[in-house]
């Protein structure tokens, strides 16, 4: 792939554009070319492009090549100028289809963009744009600049990144750090199913929604005519992704990347492909499992293995180089770019430029730990394909292509994933496994029973790589793992407010996001007049202020009527001030299990640019219980209604044996033990972020019936804690 930047109305522009592309080098290293209102520069390398950076020039677009289809440096202009990180799989049937005479696909891509322009009565550029990536199988992130306008896009699903900011005129990067680094704040990763028009005179910028993907209607049929038309996609998703090179599979020898590895088996039996696959662990007594399990199948299904093994050193000298690329120190996500950034490079060594990866599988199959406790299974791997942009494509492209390789990932397929998401929830997971039809398609091409019925095991544990990270922690003597990956990347991963309820749900997800080194800058209430809303919590409200005054947070709050859909209007507003104020990058949700609470959430946030964070998601909830408990966190009910439970429940500090109360309530009657159907609300008095402490001097237990009550509390204050 390439590296693709652009700065509009600065008058560091190409200073900028200049810099830019030399941050981001190791995504293209065949060629550079910038170009400005008037020219355009194209050469093998910076120094020969022939253009003084001090030159005056407001407007840049810049570029980066990673050849792959020919050798055609951009920019490229013809009516309009382009830039693009591209690789369009179906460019010579479109380019047949229109008879379009291209050198590749981005020249496809502006070449067709203005034919239809140029066919169509319709002056809006972004529907046009929108209809051309309609048609196109691949991904991208593109800019198109048309006179005064400049449009900028990426692949529906977001594989190809690009990270823009209007706080300065307009800038956009592959890669955040690009901007940063030029000094650029309020950054922000372009939503993929969106197209931004820029407007170099007025300064205004207008956004264009785009479709996304559909769980209706299911499709019919058995389970085995489904699999055999998902093993058709998936065998088209590959092939169209075969480079004329040989080319390399990150191989873990899991269900998912085994699947990847024997369908290009069955394929090579086709003349000119030839594959590597690569795995990658920590040294040991013995194999990580993710070694063994790949050497296993590689010795059954005669692939060719080249393993990557690097002790504890080694591993510390990568993350120096892993975490500041990924520019996160969450522990997880660093330990599964460490793995693959160390087959990455054992993948460079060799001359490889492509490779295939497995990600995409468990969003669309369900095949995730928390699915098993999904009540819509469907929706949840919607939601799950709709966010894997923004939890997992920038590590994996970054990744790679800092090692100057690009990422092609066949479950990720539009065709393949639109298909995929509308099979019915029962043919995707039981009470004992997941993945079903995935599983059922890998014995029918051969995969052993070993493999295909294995239970997932994420790639930091496979590789042993998350072991290492906490050896090397306590080796530092530091507290924690994310204490550790913050020498390699001191500040904070993101800007965040909290959606805050004065609930226990809400302050636990603040505090795992802490964490996991994100700066909470502010906590957001609704406080809704109407007690039985369908989104905000009610009881005691008021004293979120001083739960905010005890953890030392500035607070915003709004009052809604709670009127059912409107309400969401009054928490957009609370939600735009705390970005105006604090400049949040994301909300946090203390959301379990209530997807009408987190798809109303997460869609306010795709409409400002902001990032949802619900890290409770389907978590057991007697699990989530006792580590409140562990944790510190101190709480009561402060209302219950439900069967088994009655007004002594409420007003007092809830013990770990009133949790064991509560799991067998759940095992004779079903009661939600973390009060998730609306068994019991809840109060937080202290937690392990609270400087101070909260001590209710008073409180009114209000009593409705046998099993309803309620606590009022009328007076509180803050204590110093012990």
């Amino acid at each position: 792939m390439c590296s693709i930047t652009g700065f509009f109305n600065n008058d560091n522009s190409l200073k900028h554009a200049l810099s830019s592309l030399e941050i981001t080098k190791n995504r293209g290293l065949d060629g550079i070319g910038i170009c400005t209102s008037e020219k355009i520069f194209r050469a093998e390398d910076v120094d020969s492009l022939g253009i003084d950076s001090k030159t005056a020039e407001r407007n840049v677009l810049g570029h980066r090549l990673h050849s792959m289809v020919n050798y055609v440096l951009q920019p490229l202009a013809y009516k309009g100028k382009m830039v693009a990180n591209c690789e369009i799989y179906n460019w010579k049937e479109l380019v047949e289809k229109y008879e379009i005479e291209a050198e590749n696909d981005t020249d496809l891509l502006i070449q067709l963009i203005e034919k239809k322009a140029g066919d169509s009565r319709s002056n809006n550029m972004m529907q046009l744009i929108d209809e051309v990536l309609l048609e196109v199988i691949g991904v991208y992130a593109i800019a198109y600049w048309l006179d005064d306008t400049v449009y900028v896009a990426r692949d529906i699903v977001g594989l190809k990144p690009l990270w823009y900011s209007n706080s300065d005129g307009f800038a956009f990067c592959s890669e955040k750090k690009a901007l940063a680094r030029n000094g650029f704040a309020d950054i922000k990763e372009l939503n993929p199913r969106e197209i931004l028009a820029y407007n170099i005179k007025t300064g205004n910028l207008e956004k264009f929604n785009r479709e996304f993907f559909s769980i209706i209607p299911e499709h019919e049929g058995s389970i085995d005519e489904l699999e055999k038309v998902m093993l058709e996609k998936l065998e088209d998703a590959v092939s169209i992704r075969m480079p004329e090179e040989k080319f390399g599979i990150l191989f873990s020898g899991g269900l998912d990347s085994t699947i990847i590895a024997c369908l290009c088996k069955l394929m090579g039996k086709k003349p000119g492909i030839d594959f590597t696959c690569y795995t990658a662990g920590l040294a040991g007594v013995q194999l990580p499992p993710d070694v063994e399990y790949a050497k296993k199948m590689a010795d059954e299904l005669g692939l060719d293995l080249k393993i990557k093994i690097i002790d504890l050193d080694e591993v510390e000298e990568y993350l120096k180089d892993v975490v500041p690329l990924v520019e996160d120190s969450n522990v997880p996500k660093v330990g599964v770019a460490l793995t693959m950034y160390a087959a990455c490079v054992a993948a460079r060594e060799d001359g490889i430029r492509v490779m295939f990866s497995g990600s995409g599988a468990d969003e669309i199959f369900a095949g995730y730990d928390r699915h098993k406790r999904s009540t819509d299974i469907s929706r949840d791997c919607y939601a799950d394909v709709l966010k894997i942009y923004e939890k997992n494509t920038y590590r994996d492209d970054v990744v790679s292509m800092n090692n100057n390789i690009e990422l092609r990932v066949p479950y990720l397929d539009k065709r393949f994933v639109d298909y995929c998401l509308k099979i019915p929830p029962e043919y995707k997971i039981d009470e004992e496994q997941n993945k079903l039809i995935l599983r059922m398609l890998a014995e029918k091409i051969g995969i052993p029973a070993e493999v295909s019925q294995r239970r997932k095991q994420a790639a930091q544990y496979g590789s042993r790589f998350d072991k290492a990270i906490g050896k090397l922690a306590k080796k530092a003597r530091c507290k924690t793992k994310t204490d550790y990956l913050k020498q390699f990347y001191g500040q904070p991963n993101l800007k965040l407010g909290v959606l805050f309820s004065s609930g226990k749900d809400s302050n636990y997800a603040m505090h795992v996001m802490q964490q996991q080194n994100y700066s909470i800058e502010c906590l957001i209430t609704i406080k809704s007049q109407n007690l039985d809303s369908y989104m905000f919590h009610t009881p005691n409200i008021d004293l979120a202020r001083l739960q905010a005054e005890a953890m030392e947070l500035p607070l915003i709050e709004e009052l809604t009527k709670g009127e059912k859909e409107k309400e969401l209007d009054d928490m957009k507003n609370a939600i735009i001030r705390a970005k105006d104020e604090f400049g949040i990058e994301g909300v946090i949700t203390g959301a379990l299990y209530s997807n009408y609470q987190r798809e109303r959430i997460e869609r306010v946030c795709d409409e400002l640019g902001l990032k949802a964070f619900s890290p409770l998601w389907h978590i057991d909830q007697e699990k989530e219980m006792y580590q409140l408990l562990d944790l510190g966190f101190e709480f009561i009910f402060s209302s219950v209604a439900a069967y088994g439970l009655n007004k002594s429940w409420v007003g007092r500090i809830i013990t770990e044996k009133d949790i064991e109360k509560l799991v067998k309530l759940n095992e004779k009657i079903g009661l939600n033990v973390a009060g998730e159907g609306g068994e019991f609300e809840s109060f937080v008095t202290d937690g392990p972020m609270y400087h101070k402490k909260i001590e209710i001097k008073e409180m009114e237990v209000i009593e409705r019936d046998e099993y309803t009550a309620k606590v009022v509390i009328t007076n509180a204050v803050l204590v110093d804690k012990e």
